[in-house]
């Protein structure tokens, strides 16, 4: 169907039309005529279609109100009467994606899937949610989701709980997460931004249910909201879809959302905040410098990739000269680059663990590292790879699967600012004119006019303190006494009345009534058989070439696969080091810095890593693998190789200055991760405790590996010869051509070129046939408990199956979905308060759940322990059933970029997982059957009388449950 300009089509007035040649889309705004809604649609080939409603949110205070009502409007509404639709979609659909986020000034709402009645199903689910919530009629929505004064009789303390409340005491429990919110107080202070749309847990129980509501009233309305539609759909179907069934309802009113710039300072502010350590963590040199600049709007073109230019040319780029200075006088162990989302670009340089009385210097390098690069210039080659890694992110929408939904983020950074919604989709121009600037002077232009003449900037110094957390805690208890001291025996016995309401109704089943109201999907919406990854395997001058016929965009991937068998066990730790450093380090040809304009002038870069390949169905068999992933374009691929080769025959491990420089980044960075992984640290730490593969996995990238790095950079004056020697043996053994897989993903001609040339990077590894190692990993039940400074726990259990002598069968993935879906959610997120909880069985045999930022300990593990019994009283049909069969399915044939289809069947082929194998479960998966469900009850209760498990949690709290552990162990010893 031809569109007109200016015509209107199911209500909506068609603004704009025009091709998007970077993402191959036909781009049209439109806007509702009677409601006011904008609608961007990008139109293009894509069968993995999106759509997403969102609303400019600006917070007026930090109690996490846009955050709080995006988990609540998700619990039910008009059309559908479950108590989480949201959930009940992620138990029955085949989506994609599903989700809700809060963003500084935003909340968006977005859904992907592939089949075309999900996507309908889903956008009504979500439309209904966000215009006609029941959050107005239910208040034990807001009191399980945000927050509420938990009692359950009148002589216990009270006690906060809530999803969002807990969530935030664990993102809280991240020093960075408290050093971006001082930051943007100190450079946004009279705009919204100066708050936590996230909430500060200990501002979010002064939100009033009233205060609540109101925020829903004022911003959920057609008039405020940012419609988006993606992919291959009938575009007239669906706006007549969302013009008949919701916008025709509203009239166009006035909301004012406008987002204020900050008046530009006239002068540097200079601000000291602090965050939490354990009483017997070190406090020297543990503070955080950060110096910080706002500069132009977001929404223009050249200014948004700029901020990207900047991060990767001044502190990302191992050639990044303001990095490097800064590291090279001691300044901190790692330096970091932070950025704020909003209206204004705000950008941070932080020095990590460093002393306060290293302020003044450290501003003092900041800013004459930067006078310097004005006045002598910045490398040419630098400023072009700079610009090349953006190009390429933007290219390959950040490597996510489903990258419509990465273009609708894009969107959002101009529309929501009043600006053009495919200002940044159209880069393609800016980047070039980016390019013809190099030699102008522009970029050290740039820089002197927005960071080092411009007085609107912050210093920021966030110091440790030791017994912060305790202070925290006595503070809230004795809020909460006195709170429960001014209530009345009748507000009490209210109180506890709210909290029994709130506690049978999160237990109650939905009523068949209400469960009739969610959209249904059949086995039959699913097709049988599944996909198949081209994969060519081809033995080649002693190596094993798997080529991967995908359409890529002309992207070439290629990926070495070296055989690490034969390192001995005490160096296995090596291994990762090794991945972290090579590239970083001076090579023959190259300094480091040299490396990494080379590297990224010529490909989309080169990444390095380690993993574990376990056999199909036996943990006891697995093949430790050191990796070696690049990209390129054309005959790019041709530098590509020479770059691997470089890499793999010429680094040089023998600086100690700089390896220990690399080490503590290192640190630095695993620290920063461990939090928000928690969930996957301890569920890969209990599972090395029987499983002889994730022992070694522990090794590679787990705690064992980061308390490796703790101890190597505690001990590297004193011990740096034999780091480094066994950093050299691991060097000079791996890169060998006995048993090397080469994967290459991408067009038959680019991998012709390819075949021609991979000799190149494989002719002078080494050929010396090395003997694999037998690694004697015995099963041992350590169930530690990790303390550390969280303010909540990371609970996990499990063990293998095969061990008790079970088989893996399709019909887990169900199992999987019935756990996740309702019970382990109702009792331990719903009900418990944490933010997120999940269990996996794995084709090796491997059982494991895990908790997410969960208030409880205790209270989950016997969660866990009860999981067998709750099966075995499950009373379902197959009706019933075929919901979380469909919903498993999702999870199998989940969204893949072209990289992660040639990786999936790299995998497959090591691991032995043949065709027949993935059809074979998804047969047992698709014809899952109540009795089958019932029988994994028994594996599952004998699963958890093994009682192997592992906590990462507040310190205080491990302590007070001491007899659950054989063994406490400080995360930082």
């Amino acid at each position: 169907m031809q569109f007109e300009i200016n015509k209107s089509y199911h209500g909506f007035k068609l603004i704009d039309e025009y091709p998007i040649n970077e993402i191959n889309s036909m781009a049209k705004v439109f806007e509702h005529e009677k409601s006011g809604a904008r609608l961007l649609h990008l139109g293009n080939d894509d069968d993995n279609k999106v759509f997403s409603v969102s609303f400019r949110t600006p917070p007026s205070d930090s109690t996490g109100v846009p955050h709080i009502i995006e988990h609540c409007v998700l619990s039910g509404s008009r059309k559908y009467l479950t108590k989480e639709p949201f959930m009940d979609m992620v138990k029955g659909s085949l989506n994609t994606f599903i989700n809700a986020m809060t963003f500084d000034d935003k909340t968006m709402y977005p859904i992907a899937s592939r089949n075309e009645k999900d996507f309908y199903n889903l956008m009504d689910v979500y439309l209904d949610a966000v215009f006609y919530p029941k959050i107005y009629d239910i208040p034990e929505i807001f009191m399980q989701e945000g927050w509420h004064y938990d009692l359950h009789n009148k002589d216990e303390k009270i006690t906060c709980k809530g999803v969002v409340y807990n969530e935030m005491r664990g993102a809280y429990s991240s020093p960075s997460t408290i050093l971006e919110e001082e930051v943007s107080q100190s450079l946004f202070p009279d705009t919204c931004y100066k708050y936590s749309s996230g909430g500060d847990p200990d501002v979010i129980p002064d939100l009033t249910v009233e205060d609540f509501k109101d925020f829903h009233r004022k911003f959920y309305h057609p008039s405020n909201s940012y419609i988006y539609l993606y992919g291959n759909g009938d575009i007239e179907k669906q706006l007549q879809f969302i013009n008949d069934e919701y916008l025709s309802n509203f009239e166009r009113k006035f909301i004012d959302s406008a987002l204020t710039l900050q008046a530009p300072f006239k002068e540097k502010k200079e601000c000291t905040t602090y965050y939490a350590i354990s009483e017997d963590e070190p406090s020297e040199n543990r503070t955080y410098l950060s110096a910080n600049f706002v500069f132009g709007e977001f929404a223009d073109a050249k200014t948004y990739l700029m901020v990207n230019i900047l991060k990767n040319l001044l502190i990302e780029s191992s050639a990044a000269p303001l990095k490097n200075a800064l590291i090279d006088k001691g300044i901190g162990e790692d330096i970091l680059f932070m950025n704020s989302e909003g209206i204004q670009p705000s950008i941070s340089f932080v020095a990590k663990h460093t002393s306060d009385d290293k302020k003044a210097e450290f501003e003092n390098i900041v800013f004459s590292t930067l006078k310097k690069l004005v006045a002598e210039g910045i490398d040419k080659k630098l400023i072009e790879s700079c610009i090349n890694i953006v190009e390429y992110n933007l290219r390959e929408a950040e490597k996510f699967p489903t990258k419509g939904l990465i273009y609708n983020i894009i969107s959002l950074d101009s529309w929501l600012y009043d600006s053009h919604p495919t200002t940044h989709l159209q880069y393609e121009k800016v980047i070039n004119d980016l390019r013809s600037k190099i030699d102008t002077g522009y970029f050290e232009k740039f820089i002197e006019d927005n960071i080092i003449n411009n007085p609107h900037h912050s210093i920021v110094v966030m110091n440790p303190q030791k017994g912060l957390s305790e202070e925290k805690a006595v503070a809230l208890e004795k809020r909460l006494d006195e709170y429960k001291a001014s209530l009345t025996d009748e507000q009490i016995n209210r109180l506890i009345e709210e909290n029994t309401v709130l506690k049978e109704k999160q237990l109650a089943p939905d009523t068949p009534e209400a469960v009739a109201t969610i959209p249904k999907l059949s086995v039959s919406d699913v097709d049988p058989k599944a996909a198949s990854i081209p994969q060519e395997v081809i033995k080649e001058d002693d190596v094993t070439l798997l080529f991967h016929n995908i359409f890529s965009n002309n992207i070439s991937y290629v990926d070495f696969l070296f055989d690490v068998g034969m390192i001995d066990e005490e160096l296995i730790p090596y291994i990762t080091l090794l991945s972290d450093i090579i590239g970083d380090v001076d090579t023959k040809s190259y300094t480091y810095s040299e490396l990494s304009n080379e590297i990224y002038m010529s490909t989309g870069g080169i990444d390095l890593s380690s993993a574990v390949y376990v056999e199909n169905g036996n943990d006891k068999l697995y093949y430790p693998k050191f990796i070696i992933s690049g990209k390129a374009i054309g005959d790019k691929t041709i530098t590509l190789l020479e770059l691997i080769k470089e890499l793999t025959t010429s680094s040089k491990l023998d600086d100690k200055k700089r390896v220990k420089e690399l080490i503590q980044q290192i640190k630095s960075k695993l620290e920063m991760h461990i939090y928000d992984r928690g969930n996957s640290v301890v569920s890969n730490r209990v599972s090395s405790y029987f499983s002889p593969a994730s022992k070694y996995s522990e090794s590679l990238n787990g705690l064992d590996y980061f308390w490796f790095i703790c101890n190597t950079i505690e001990n590297f004056d004193t011990n740096s010869d034999n780091i480094l020697a066994n950093l050299n043996k691991v060097y000079n053994s791996i890169f060998n051509i006995n048993n090397l897989i080469i994967s290459f993903t991408g067009d038959k001609k680019d991998f012709d070129l390819f075949r021609e040339n991979f000799t190149i990077a494989t002719s002078t590894l080494n050929k010396n046939k090395l003997e694999s190692k037998t690694y004697d990993f015995k099963e041992t039940k350590l169930n530690e408990g990790i303390q550390s400074s969280a303010n909540v726990q990371y609970v996990a259990k499990g063990f293998n199956f095969k061990n008790l002598g079970y088989d893996y069968h399709g019909s887990m993935n169900v199992l999987r979905m019935m756990l996740n879906g309702e019970y382990l959610h109702d009792r331990v997120r719903a009900k418990g308060g944490a933010y997120g909880v999940g269990i996996t069985f794995t084709r090796t045999g491997d059982v494991t759940v895990a908790s997410y930022r969960d208030p409880n300990l205790k209270e989950t593990l016997k969660v866990y322990d009860d999981a067998a019994q709750y099966i075995k009283n499950l009373t379902m049909d197959q009706e019933t059933l075929t919901k979380f069969i469909i919903g498993a399915m999702s999870q199998v044939d989940r969204a893949t970029t072209p990289h992660m289809k040639g990786e999936i069947a790299t995998q497959n082929y090591i691991r032995n997982i043949s065709q027949a194998d993935i059809q074979r479960e998804r047969d047992e998966l698709l014809n899952t059957k109540p009795e089958e469900i019932k029988v994994l009850a028994e594996l599952l209760e004998k699963v958890m009388e093994m009682d192997y498990c592992c906590v990462l949690g507040n310190d205080n709290t491990i302590k007070e449950n001491e007899d659950a552990f054989n063994k406490l162990v400080k995360l930082n010893k």
